[in-house]
Formats: C-alpha cells, structure tokens, sequence
C-alpha cells in the first residue's frame, strides 16, 4: 500500500494494478485514491467494468484508444472473476497495455497460479488488502476519533472493537455514530458505546463464559438475567454456549499441539482478530472441563426436549456448575 502511495505521491503510475483481498474498506479506499490521481474529475477518459461477463475486446481496444486531452486514460474494472479460470486474451491485453493506459483490477479472490496474475504481477503492482491486526485496527479508530476530537480510553476502545469487529467499514460506521452520539462531548465513554453499539447475544456470552471460567459466578449470572431480559430464548443461549465450549476444546487442542493464533482462526473459522482472546480464554479451562462442559450442554438439551426440566434452569445449572473453580 506504501507503494501505491509513492506512485501517488511522484505522478508516476504502473500500467496496471491489481488490489484483491477481503477488506472492502481498503480496497474501496485505494481504488478511489488511484482513480482521483489518474484522472480525477475527468471522465472521458474513465471506462467503469462491475461484474462478470467483462467485453475484454471492448477493453483492450480503450487500452489503445489516445487519451481525450490528457496523459493517460484509467480502465477500473471491479469483480470480474478473471483471476479465478483461464483469460487468455485479458492476459494479453495486459502484456500489451500502451504507456497511456492504466488498468486497475478489483478483486476478492485470486488464483496466483493463473497467467494473468502472474502477467500483472510482472507488468504492474500487486497488493492483497488483507484484514488488519488488531493494533493496527486500534491504531487506525483511534484516528478517526482523533480527528473528531475524542478522545477514548484503552479499554473502552477495546469494548468497541470487539462489538464492531474487524471489518474496517463496519468500524468506521460505528465510529461515525459514536462521534454523533456524542456530539459536543470530548471523550466517549463505556454508556455511550453501550448506547450506541449494543452487543450481540454471542458477545455477551462470550463474556458470560469468561466471568465463569475466572470464577465469578455472581457475574455471569448476571449477564445471562441480562440476555433474559432482553428476549433471548434459554435455548438459543444454551445453543451458543455449547458452541462455545466444544470452540475452546478445539483451541485448547490446537494450542497444545504448538498451533499459532492465525493457524488457529483459519482452522476454526475464527476472526483473526478474536483469536488470541479465544487462546486465553482456554487457558483458564482443562481439557477435561470443556470436554464434560460440551457433554453437559448436551444432556441440558436433551433434558428441556424431554420435559426433565426447564430451560432456564437448565442453563443457569451449567453457569454455576462450570462457574466454580
């Protein structure tokens, strides 16, 4: 990304670009930046492709039509699928791309073992726009408050990002409202992101299960009245905290084998962004505890199903049971 912003900076572009990845919000954000340096406001030399089913002849011959009155013409062409299966001809037409064209692809997926992302690899810039880190994540709002003059507390930032997540756009929204909401106030406080960004049944009890496993059982129960009072059905809660439990199992597993947090978001699905909150949260469990916790939740179930018992009682069993330590 550094390198796309020196050939920003110097007026000095590669023939063509590729930025793929899974963060929208940076690929939105340096496709717009290329496309106000090349051409700016000019549109008669901007041609526009979204989708499949791109006219790769119609491409190649703009590729070698002379710019309206200026140095170059940009060519953006967005979601396409061309880097997953064969384009011969749009691999040719990136060999062959004349000095006053550029060409920006936008993609999420890409096979790098295809000719055409090896033919632009060769002729221009390649950059994946890959999810951020964490502290970056932290870095990257608390500039966005910044520039709204506010201010936020290290872990008040941390509670909002772990409700916002780690999608860039989602944060930046999110951040857009806090900075509403709290109008002419110079500090966002825990009420406000509470207000503003409510947390989701699987946060809460992810939190709920963290009290339990540091033993505060008044806590926990606690969170779960909470989640009670909100509407959610016993069941789904018992749902989510099962899953919960035969999750830490798995990342208890994997940690033991000498597994990193990114192996283990990739191999469980999680976020790499929550991986390491998973990781400590497991330490505070055996093996042998999450395994009889999975088999508890299971009988719970079964138990409810069967008119053994009640549901919320089943699962404020389970809360108190694995609550103490």
């Amino acid at each position: 990304m550094k390198e796309i912003m020196r050939h920003i900076k110097n007026n000095s572009f590669a023939a063509v670009y590729l930025l793929y990845g899974d963060e929208d919000y940076l690929k939105t954000s340096y496709k717009n930046r290329l496309r106000e340096a090349v051409c700016g406001e000019d549109t008669m030399n901007l041609s526009v492709y979204q989708g499949r089913d791109v006219p790769v002849a119609e491409v190649a011959d703009i590729a070698r039509t002379m710019p309206f009155f200026a140095e170059r013409r940009l060519i953006v062409i967005e979601d396409s699928g061309l880097f997953k299966g064969a384009s011969e001809e749009m691999t040719e037409t990136v060999k062959e791309l004349p000095d006053t064209a550029v060409l920006l692809f936008v993609e999420s997926e890409v096979d790098k073992r295809g000719r055409l992302y090896k033919a632009v690899n060769e002729k221009g810039y390649v950059c994946e726009m890959k999810r951020q880190t964490e502290a970056a994540l932290r870095d990257w709002a608390a500039r966005i408050f910044g520039g709204a003059g506010k201010r936020i507390t290290r872990n008040d930032m941390d509670s909002f990002l772990a409700r916002a997540g780690d999608d860039m756009n989602n944060i930046y929204n999110e951040a857009m409202k806090l900075i509403s909401y709290t109008g002419e106030a110079d500090v966002i406080l825990a009420g406000d992101i509470d207000e503003v960004c409510p947390q989701r049944p699987e946060d809460r009890v992810f939190d709920m299960i963290n009290a339990m496993s540091s033993g505060k059982r008044d806590e926990a129960v606690r969170l779960y009245f909470d989640l009670l009072a909100l509407k959610e059905p016993p069941m789904k809660l018992l749902t989510l905290i099962s899953r919960q439990f035969a999750t830490l199992m798995s990342v208890k597993d994997l940690s033991a084998r000498g597994k990193s947090g990114q192996e283990i978001a990739a191999r469980l699905g999680i976020k790499p962004f929550f991986a390491g909150r998973y990781v400590s949260q497991a330490k505070n469990f055996s093996a042998e505890r999450l395994r009889a916790a999975v088999n508890d939740c299971a009988d719970a179930e079964t138990a409810v199903k069967t008119g053994r018992t009640e549901d919320k009682y089943a699962v404020e069993m389970i809360i108190v049971k694995y609550s103490s330590q």
